[in-house]
């Protein structure tokens, strides 16, 4: 056995629905756009064996497909002891004190104003500091440090807050101020003053957020501010935090795809097999996602074929073959004239003995031909009227059948125009079929035509009571009279 093996070819590809991926990465700041990208390499393989049978040939396609998926989670609102990341004491309802710098104070009811009647925090201290945090114009802040590290964020993504504030006397400043941090490493660090010192506020819910890049597993939070003593400090409560952070997923998948062809090395296959089996895969075209090996048409164009287009094609070929016909005909062969030799002519002398002899039975020869002479004359004279006669009759049928011929003629040039393989072809086809409706001279046999009503045909006689009535003395003799022959048919039988 020969075992030959060759790489023919390798082919990248790549589909891909967007650039996700390369957007995507740990130094993006911010939120990524969601969406599916997916990376698709393809590795193809042929493989060729052959024995004394036959060809086998195995084609392996290996696919290996990445599909990246990007998404923005929501940890929910970090601030709410519910979801497991500070105790109750830290949420941001305000119903107890974080802790932090300066005086402070938990005020509820009427002392809350717009905030409601529950619980709410303000800012009494009047300094005028730099904060644990770095913001300067600090009197009194509210500080807590939240563990998210379970989120498990490494491609960055967006803190978002919300907090509701009254701020009563228009000459005090409160401002809200997150730090991220991956272990020891500060992420970001972003300071939003809600209210600054000279802006009559009042009741006021504010929202932001700040963008970051990267891994991130701490947040804290200090809310903070001063109040001049002019009147209340800054109140303020309902403070939520929520981490908004890309999720990367990769999923790798490998596909292998095999397909074994065998052609059998027949040397008994004859070329008209062949030639079939060449034409048919020439005008029809595998199915590749078909379960089993289907073919299909290969899609063409359909020409505008119609009788009388072909007929005024078939009346060129015909005019064209008449033509060679005539010339074929006038064309007159030379002919050589016969060329006596008058030295052979003159040198021959003549036998006097035979001329001798011969005279009686000349005379004798001569006198019959004068007897019989009369009838001779009278059949040679009815056979020259005879062929006269035939000359002058039109040949009518042998002009017909050399004029069929002719169009025969020119109806196989079209066809031979098409070619083996051609006449395989839809528009060939059909062809060929107005063709041979020319020849046959069917055109008239599709002309509707409209049948001619004969006057008088149908009457306006009617039956009286549209009933016909039965013939009884008929009846008789089919039922009663048949029934007693029958009978004594029977009977003769049991006479004997």
């Amino acid at each position: 056995m020969t075992r030959l093996k060759e790489l023919l070819l390798v082919v990248w590809l790549c589909f891909c629905y967007s650039s996700l991926k390369a957007d995507c990465t740990n130094t993006t700041i911010g939120l990524c756009t969601p969406g599916t990208e997916e990376v698709i390499v393809e590795s193809i393989t042929e493989e060729t064996e052959q024995d004394g049978t036959g060809i086998t040939t195995i084609i392996t396609t290996t696919s290996d497909i990445t599909t990246t998926t990007i998404s923005n989670e929501d940890s929910g609102d970090i601030l709410d002891g519910n979801n497991g990341y500070v105790l109750s004491s830290k949420e941001g309802d305000m119903d107890t004190d974080w802790g932090g710098q300066g005086p402070a104070s938990m005020p509820s009811g009427s002392s809350c104003y717009g905030l409601g009647t529950d619980k709410c925090a303000q800012i009494t201290g009047s300094g005028n500091n730099t904060s644990t945090m770095g913001v300067t114009g600090m009197g009194t802040t509210f500080i807590q440090t939240i563990d998210i590290s379970d989120l498990t964020i490494d491609k960055g993504g967006q803190v978002k807050y919300t907090i509701s504030v009254d701020k009563q006397d228009s000459q005090d400043r409160i401002y809200m101020h997150i730090t991220g941090r991956n272990g020891n490493t500060s992420v970001f660090s972003g300071t939003d003053i809600l209210s600054e010192t000279g802006v009559t506020s009042g009741y006021q819910q504010y929202s932001g957020n700040f963008d970051f890049a990267g891994s991130l597993n701490t947040l804290i939070v200090e809310i903070g501010g001063r109040d001049i003593n002019l009147a209340i400090g800054p109140l303020f409560d309902d403070v939520s935090i929520n981490v908004l952070y890309n999720v990367v997923n990769t999923i790798i998948t490998q596909e292998i795809t095999t397909v074994e062809m065998f052609v059998a090395l027949n040397t008994d296959v004859s070329t008209e097999i062949i030639d079939v089996v060449e034409t048919i895969f020439e005008f029809n075209e595998p199915i590749q996602d078909a379960p089993v090996f289907t073919l299909e048409p290969v899609n063409e164009t359909v020409e505008d074929f119609s009788y009388e287009t072909v007929e005024v094609e078939l009346e060129v070929d015909f005019d064209m073959e008449v033509e060679m016909t005539e010339v074929e005909i006038n064309v007159e062969p030379e002919t050589e004239e016969p060329t006596m030799d008058i030295q052979e002519a003159a040198n021959e002398e003549p036998d006097m003995e035979n001329s001798t002899d011969s005279e009686p039975n000349e005379t004798e020869s001569d006198s019959e031909a004068t007897e019989e002479s009369p009838m001779e004359d009278e059949s040679s004279d009815e056979q020259e009227t005879v062929q006269q006669e035939e000359e002058q009759e039109p040949t009518e049928e042998p002009k017909q059948e050399v004029k069929q011929e002719q169009k025969q003629k020119a109806a196989t040039k079209i066809v031979k125009k098409m070619g083996d393989k051609g006449r395989y072809e839809v528009n060939n086809q059909i062809k060929t079929l107005i063709v041979m409706q020319v020849l046959a001279n069917s055109k008239s046999f599709f002309v509707d035509t409209q049948l001619s009503e004969i006057q008088g045909f149908f009457t306006d006689v009617e039956l009286p009571d549209t009933t016909i009535s039965d013939n009884n003395i008929a009846n008789y003799f089919m039922t009663i009279d048949s029934d007693n022959t029958f009978n004594q048919i029977v009977d003769s039988q049991y006479n004997r």
